[in-house]
């Protein structure tokens, strides 16, 4: 068996997942995971599948179906990684929403070398005074040998200058 990562962007309107779906079975095809969302106004995800080798052209064939009816499907294997072997967290942000948040915090990981394997981001109007609030949900993956209290302290050294505050706890493997 093959397992690919359908990456999805179309206008977004009613019946795109069902098609998708339809596609995905049409081949023989198994829906195996998937993150689908409206984003800017777009339909947009990615959807894990696990297919017969030999049906992968079948595949290929379904979505470019999809793809002809507004919905642009990309295709690329999916590569099995395994669990990372440092401890799993999940990261919680909020603030005043403002241009470089994402850019900091991402910094900060980086330098230590901590994995982001998920990353959710969302601005709301603060319930008061209708002020943009800017919210981060990041599940992180920390290398050997790096303790949680290095990340907090990477994280607390960019908090006051971007003015938010973080949470970090530990995360359930998934």
């Amino acid at each position: 068996m093959a397992s690919v990562i359908l990456s999805v962007v179309g206008s977004d309107r009613p019946g795109l997942t069902e098609k998708l779906a339809a596609a995905v079975l049409g081949a023989g095809g198994n829906w195996l995971e998937s993150h689908l969302s409206r984003l800017g106004g777009l339909y947009v995800g990615s959807v894990r599948v696990e297919v017969d080798a030999a049906r992968l052209e079948a595949l290929r064939e379904a979505v470019a179906a999809v793809d002809a009816q507004g919905l642009e499907v990309r295709i690329a294997p999916a590569v099995d990684a395994g669990a990372g072997a440092g401890e799993a967290l999940q990261l919680s942000l909020v603030g005043q929403d403002r241009p470089g948040i994402v850019r900091q915090v991402t910094a900060a990981l980086s330098a230590l070398e901590v994995n982001i394997e998920a990353f959710d981001t969302k601005v709301t109007a603060e319930p008061h005074s209708g002020a943009p609030l800017f919210h981060l949900e990041a599940r992180l993956r920390l290398p050997a040998g790096l303790t949680v209290g290095k990340v907090q302290a990477a994280l607390e050294a960019i908090s006051g200058e971007i003015l938010v505050d973080t949470t970090l706890s530990p995360a359930t493997d998934a």
